[in-house]
């Protein structure tokens, strides 16, 4: 039985080795999706939706993902407006590079910016946070400021500066947490929504948010 006879969404969670992949599965067929894990690249384009997970290392999961052409899946479902998701380093590598260890990589260059060291007393951050979304923010919605999402992470975001001149679009939504400073923990950009946090281990707030990106696709 397809996603379509039975009136859920399809969702691939592309397995390109560097990922929960199992864990964001389970989260998303509990909320209602139809998953499936594979890299197959025509499952992953005619999906309803792509969740990118991600865990260690920037470059190490850009190479994995160059050689499982996630990057050509990623840019080629864009381009047509077909819904992304990334979590945590599939986050993370959808900016322009990032740096550890003082080791550069490039990395998907969806949206400008660095990735570089969290600055804070205590590193990894590791656990619970609240975090600061945007009104009109679609991701959060239904939570509320009080929900704390759980994040496992030593780098992040720290400036966002894509501007949008055009006022047929819509402006890039960004959320913000703090741990130390300020970083980027969560973007709504059109088709392409990610959060450095990992929804599938945020409990009932995780599980709310993505059932609000099933809603959209």
């Amino acid at each position: 039985m397809t996603a379509a006879s039975t009136g859920r969404k399809s969702v691939v969670v592309f397995d390109y080795g560097f990922g929960n992949v199992r864990s964001a599965e389970r989260a998303l067929a509990r909320v209602g999706a139809d998953v499936e894990i594979t890299r197959d690249f025509d499952t992953a384009m005619n999906a309803d939706g792509l969740l990118v997970p991600g865990v260690g290392a920037f470059a190490a999961c850009m190479k994995g993902l160059k050689e499982a052409r996630g990057d050509w899946v990623v840019g080629r479902r864009l381009a047509g407006g077909r819904p992304v998701m990334g979590i945590c380093v599939g986050m993370q590598i959808l900016f322009e590079r990032g740096i550890e260890h003082g080791v550069e990589a490039e990395g998907l260059d969806e949206w400008p910016g660095t990735v570089g060291p969290l600055k804070a007393d205590v590193v990894p951050h590791m656990g619970w946070n609240t975090v600061d979304a945007p009104e009109g923010s679609e991701l959060f919605n239904g939570l509320s400021p009080d929900d704390r999402y759980y994040f496992v992470h030593s780098y992040a975001v720290h400036d966002w500066s894509l501007d949008v001149t055009n006022p047929a679009m819509r402006a890039p939504l960004v959320t913000w947490a703090t741990h130390g400073e300020k970083f980027v923990a969560a973007v709504e950009n059109g088709a392409l929504w990610a959060t450095q946090f990992h929804p599938e281990k945020s409990g009932d707030a995780g599980a709310q948010l993505l059932k609000n990106w099933i809603s959209v696709l």
